[in-house]
């Protein structure tokens, strides 16, 4: 897993601490207002943010960032349902980037889940293609 762009907040002067503790105090509720957009939060964000807040109301300071996972040839081949040979092959040709970590390969999910969004697009265009030339006219010899 990668570490991405940390950033440190300082922890809160002791009055807004203090203030922030007792909203956290028992509540089950968090809203969060985007410009002026409410948004309930899903319990695995609303965990996040009251673990941050609270980390903020004790006084401390916090680092937030984000961590982009590192795949395996074999998981992100079983990811993207191609197999491992074709997915070592792509890397090798440079159609799927990859970072080594001493010989082994790793690569980022973002660049599986991009490549399957790429195959998706190149789909629909063969797709929308084929429709667009129209039904087959062949006669088709059926001699039974």
């Amino acid at each position: 897993m990668a570490l991405i762009a940390p950033r440190v907040t300082a922890g809160l002067p002791a009055d807004d601490a203090r203030n922030l503790a007792r909203s956290l105090q028992d509540s089950n509720d968090i809203t969060v207002f985007v410009d002026g957009t409410v948004h309930r939060l899903p319990d695995q964000a609303k965990d996040a943010v009251v673990d941050l807040l609270a980390r903020l109301s004790r006084g401390e300071t916090v680092t937030v960032s984000s961590v982009e996972e590192m795949l395996t040839t074999s998981q992100a081949a079983e990811l993207a349902g191609i197999s491992h040979t074709y997915l070592r092959n792509m890397t090798d040709r440079g159609e799927i980037p990859v970072e080594y970590r001493g010989t082994h390969r790793r690569i980022r999910q973002a660049a599986i889940m991009a490549w399957l969004e790429k195959q998706k697009r190149k789909e629909a265009a063969a797709n929308a293609a084929e429709e667009a030339a129209g039904p087959d006219d062949t006669p088709v010899d059926r001699a039974w």
